[in-house]
């Protein structure tokens, strides 16, 4: 299918909102115009491709002289224009559900991972608004189908989604120490969350959909590096930064247009205020 006829088939059929279909309709028009003239098959393309789309079309003028390279241009970005950068993720949200409709369709294998490519900036300055019973409902469903064709690591994700749910704050996830994590003789969890200066923290008794995604990471959870005791391990066994479960849950939040749409956007503060019941037990 081309790639344009495409980018209406999607928006023709799924449930976007007018207004969200008119801004998706703007900013794949965007892209698709920037790979026809750069020589780029929309098909086939790289992260790299959508980071020098989003540096020649948006985002040069607010740059400087600093090169748009990766995590930290990001992050001086959303330091000093956070409106630009709110921005720039919501224009990457569209091409994320853009792809993801092409492999809905088999046009491709797996939709391109962006993650990189979003600062994270994405809340007012206000408490996060918990998610309503319907969004929780749906977001359940969006982790459970969080798999080999979304991510390599998918195991080590869908338990960050749900360690979010029990109460533990971003911080915290990416900071439970394998040292202070019990199996109980009933076959559940219990995890302490060190604190910022590595003081253990409040107990959790970990629900059942968190255990189980618990011993299905465990099995393949990577060789930590020497000295790395933290249970999320990233790149060569070193545990993942404090932004990653932000970036991951708006990846996540991407795949279902309830949660793509909402206002104020899903963050991973959504997710731990929330919990899985509606009194939450953190």
């Amino acid at each position: 299918m081309d790639p344009r006829a495409l980018l209406e088939d999607w928006l023709a059929t799924g449930a976007l909102r007018p207004s969200t279909q008119a801004a998706y309709r703007q900013e794949v028009t965007s892209w698709l115009t920037w790979c026809h003239t750069a020589g780029a098959d929309p098909y086939n393309i790289g992260i790299e491709h959508v980071a020098r789309w989003s540096e020649d079309r948006y985002l040069r003028p607010y740059l400087g002289t600093r090169p748009f390279d990766g995590p930290e241009a990001l992050a001086a970005l959303a330091d000093e224009h956070p409106d630009v950068a709110k921005s720039h993720d919501r224009r990457i949200t569209a091409l994320t559900q853009y792809y993801t409709a092409a492999t809905d369709r088999r046009i491709l294998h797996a939709a391109p991972d962006l993650t990189m490519l979003r600062s994270g900036v994405d809340r007012d300055g206000q408490a996060p608004r918990r998610l309503t019973p319907m969004e929780r409902a749906v977001f359940l469903t969006v982790v459970g189908m969080w798999g080999k064709a979304q991510a390599r690591h998918y195991l080590r994700d869908r338990l960050i989604a749900y360690l979010l749910l029990e109460g533990l704050r971003p911080a915290e996830v990416v900071r439970v120490d394998m040292r202070h994590l019990y199996e109980q003789t009933d076959f559940s969890y219990q995890v302490r969350a060190p604190d910022d200066f590595e003081n253990v923290g409040k107990q959790f008794t970990l629900e059942p959909l968190t255990g189980a995604a618990l011993k299905a990471y465990l099995k393949q959870r990577p060789t930590p590096e020497e000295g790395v005791h933290a249970l999320i391990l990233g790149q060569g066994g070193r545990p993942v930064n404090t932004r990653y479960p932000n970036l991951l849950i708006r990846q996540i939040t991407d795949t279902h247009p309830l949660l793509a749409q909402r206002q104020p956007p899903v963050t991973a503060d959504t997710i731990a205020h929330t919990g899985y019941w509606d009194t939450p037990g953190g």
